[in-house]
């Protein structure tokens, strides 16, 4: 099963989905065409949106690539929490001169539309965040051909993703930027996750299926650290998220290496789920006061982040990045994937006891 994935590409590089209009078709088709395995973010976009980004990806490459699908969410969000939150952040909208959006936007990122897209037109890879979809769905897919993936953050959830069917797993450490991909949003466990090396460990002992690790991964020493705990490839996300292919805002690929943002934290603040983020103006001022309310939180935001972009504001906006963001290299994502594998090489090199580790 670990060839089965790996087979897919030379490498074992994952370039991260990344939802917010940042894995564009041209990043994962760079991506792909070097060796790695690029993916399309179908977060936050309607079914036929996915389809259309498919569809110019396929344009552009020929080679394997991955697509990624927000689980649907439980409604456990306190409305009077939320309604409190929203007039915390009326300033915001005074400031932004704008409206807050509407927190019942909807719940399931339109899931079983897309499910049944890459359904009727395969993809070479699926994965899946914020949950487990059906063992039905999963064998589904794996008829049509379908190699899939699901993150987990705990050797529990792990184990419940193999039960499940999954192909693989996507062991997410603590260090990763964007959104936790935890099974269940329980606040009494924010910040309590598991750091990646330890994660992947663990998991390598609980499960049998193969292992792709994320969190922090910056560089190839870092991708042999994780094959050598275990993992079959490594997912990198805020490594490609300067490249100049991808769909980030100048500003916030400019973010990753100011030295004005000195940390990333944890933060309800933007989405209503812990999410790792530079800490700016907007998170230090309404982060200890987000209720746990996805995606009620993402879309009553939704606009002040559109603004604060549009302002070129990064004290407004979500900032995702993970703990190695002042490592962040401004190179095509072609040119990094190359680079990523030579220090690979150069790493199980000098752990060989053949060379020098630097």
């Amino acid at each position: 099963m670990s060839s089965a994935l790996t087979d897919l590409f030379p490498h074992p590089i994952v370039q991260a989905p990344m939802a917010g209009g940042v894995s564009v078709p041209r990043l994962a088709a760079a991506v792909s065409e070097a060796g790695g395995l690029g993916f399309l973010a179908a977060g936050y976009k309607t079914a036929d949106g996915m389809y259309q980004e498919i569809k110019q990806l396929r344009g552009l490459t020929g080679r394997p690539f991955g697509v990624n699908l927000f689980m649907p969410q439980p409604e456990y969000a306190d409305p009077a929490a939320v309604e409190v939150y929203a007039h915390q952040l009326a300033g915001e909208a005074t400031w932004y001169d704008t409206e807050l959006g509407d927190r019942d936007s909807g719940r399931d990122d339109g899931y079983d539309a897309k499910l049944a897209v890459l359904l009727d037109n395969p993809v070479p890879v699926a994965s899946f965040h914020f949950g487990i979809p059906s063992s039905d769905a999963l064998e589904s897919l794996r008829r049509a051909g379908i190699f899939t993936l699901v993150t987990a953050t705990t050797p529990e959830e792990a184990l419940a993703v193999q039960y499940a069917g999954a192909d693989a797993v996507i062991a997410q450490g603590i260090e990763a930027g964007g959104h936790q991909g935890t099974h269940r949003d329980l606040p009494e466990q924010d910040g309590t996750g598991l750091g990646l090396l330890s994660l992947v460990a663990q998991i390598r002992e609980t499960v049998t299926i193969p292992i792709v690790a994320a969190g922090g991964i910056m560089r190839g020493s870092q991708i042999a650290a994780v094959l050598a705990a275990g993992a079959s490839a490594a997912q990198l996300g805020t490594a490609f998220l300067a490249a100049p292919e991808s769909g980030a805002h100048d500003v916030h690929k400019q973010a990753l290496t100011n030295p004005l943002y000195v940390r990333t934290e944890l933060t309800r603040a933007f989405s209503g789920r812990p999410a790792r983020g530079l800490v700016n103006r907007f998170l230090r001022e309404h982060g200890p006061y987000a209720p746990a309310a996805y995606p009620e939180v993402h879309h009553l935001t939704a606009p002040l982040r559109k603004a604060a972009a549009k302002a070129k504001d990064a004290q407004g906006m979500a900032l995702w990045a993970g703990q190695g963001h002042r490592m962040a290299r401004e190179l095509p994502a072609g040119q990094l994937v190359e680079i990523l594998a030579a220090e690979l090489d150069a790493a199980r090199t000098a752990l060989s006891g053949k060379g020098d580790l630097r």
